[in-house]
């Protein structure tokens, strides 16, 4: 991976000289903002995140807000360049746990954004909370200071699971949480996992009848990973097997379908309306830009895509940002990688991609995974017409075999 340029007005130079590829537009642009601490790193998370010492329940005293609010705002301020003239059309905070966050710290930081981004309209902005750092009134700051979207991190509605999962809350915590941004938002997602250490097919069911019975707007299910470099990673614990796993994702379809809440994609269920538009940008090859410890981002040029990594661990984040160098890594995406990466985020969505969203976000022509596609159709995995791709029911089910057909297509 390359070394970070000088200065962003050097890379913004540097990215728009003369490529091999040909972007007749640029794509939608979201903001993501990444805010690093967690009172707890959780066993299963290879997110970066960061162990704040604090007392649980407490609101986090000596968590250096304004020193970290202050880098974020010299890295936004250094990467302009790089986005001038770019409407956002999303904002994602995202951690760690940004309710870590005072309501008057994301106040501050939204202050800060739209001095300097011209943001839509209608922006989504969406704030990531955990029931371990709700209190009372909180969330309703957090809609004053203009989040427009909860995400709030339940993973589980079983007091013994939440254990296991290394969470700081407990199911009473979680439902407190759920009332409140029921009451604060119109529009608030629910996380939950499935396939945890000694779950059964009615633990899972259990779940699932409290999470629907708060009717949240948006749902999403994720199946326990183990992940490398994570405490789960060196100490396995037992989970269901790929069968039950299975037919918890056939329970989990069944009975979401049945609330009125649409699978759009993989991991996502919606109401009408309800989708989220920032991981929608995500998964249809938009562009973002991240701010924040260990942030990544994905920008497109006329003749190029670039992605950029900022500096991991906090500290050395906020002092290389407040001298205009965040960036850790950049590295423009090599023309033969492109086909996988715009399938790796185009194929999680039920309704596919566009043929021509595939040339008008890579600079690529279409007969360049021509022949991708006719083996994909022949298996089975993906179904298409004249407009539009989409992954068959097999294809959802076997999604990293119907992706891997793109790796290091010739373009």
């Amino acid at each position: 991976m390359a070394e970070a340029p000088a200065s962003p007005a050097d890379a913004a130079q540097r990215y728009l000289r003369q490529g091999t590829l040909r972007l007749a537009s640029l794509p939608p642009l979201s903001l993501y903002v990444h805010l690093p601490w967690c009172l707890r790193k959780c066993p299963y998370c290879d997110f970066n995140s960061h162990e704040w010492a604090a007392q649980q329940g407490d609101s986090a005293p000596g968590l250096p807000e304004a020193a970290y609010l202050d880098a974020l705002r010299a890295d936004l301020e250094a990467a302009l360049p790089l986005v001038w003239g770019r409407k956002v059309h999303s904002v994602f905070i995202g951690g760690g746990t940004p309710s870590l966050f005072s309501p008057e710290a994301i106040d501050r930081l939204l202050g800060d954004v739209r001095a300097r981004l011209p943001l839509e309209a209608a922006c989504e902005i969406t704030l990531e909370a955990n029931p371990g750092t709700f209190e009372r009134d909180r969330f309703r700051g957090y809609r004053q200071a203009g989040v427009t979207r909860l995400s709030v991190g339940v993973q589980s509605f079983d007091d013994e699971k939440l254990k296991r999962l290394g969470r700081v809350h407990d199911a009473d915590q979680a439902r407190a949480a759920l009332e409140e941004a029921r009451a604060c938002f119109d529009t608030f997602n629910l996380d939950l996992m499935y396939a945890l250490p000694g779950q059964t097919l009615e633990e899972l069911d259990a779940d699932l009848s409290q999470a629907l019975a708060f009717q949240p707007p948006h749902l999403s299910v994720y199946h326990l990973t183990i992940e490398p470099n994570t405490y789960f990673a060196k100490f396995p614990p037992a989970v269901p097997d790929d069968d039950l796993a299975f037919e918890m994702l056939d329970r989990i379809t069944e009975r979401t379908a049945a609330a009125g809440l649409a699978r759009y994609e993989v991991s996502a269920y919606a109401r009408p309306g309800h989708r989220c538009e920032h991981n929608l940008n995500y998964w249809s090859f938009g562009d973002y830009l991240g701010i924040g410890a260990g942030a990544h981002s994905k920008l497109s040029f006329p003749h190029r895509v670039v992605r950029q990594i900022r500096y991991r661990e906090p500290a050395r984040y906020m002092a290389s940002a407040m001298a205009g160098q965040a960036v850790a890594q950049d590295q423009e995406v090599a023309r033969r990688d492109l086909p996988f990466e715009y399938m790796l985020n185009a194929l999680r969505l039920k309704e596919g991609f566009e043929l021509n969203q595939f040339t008008e976000r890579t600079g690529l022509p279409l007969s360049s995974i021509a022949a991708a596609l006719d083996e994909a159709e022949r298996r089975g995995l993906l179904a298409r017409d004249w407009q539009r791709a989409w992954p068959t029911e097999k294809g959802f089910d076997f999604l990293s075999d119907l992706q891997a057909l793109f790796l290091n297509e010739t373009a």
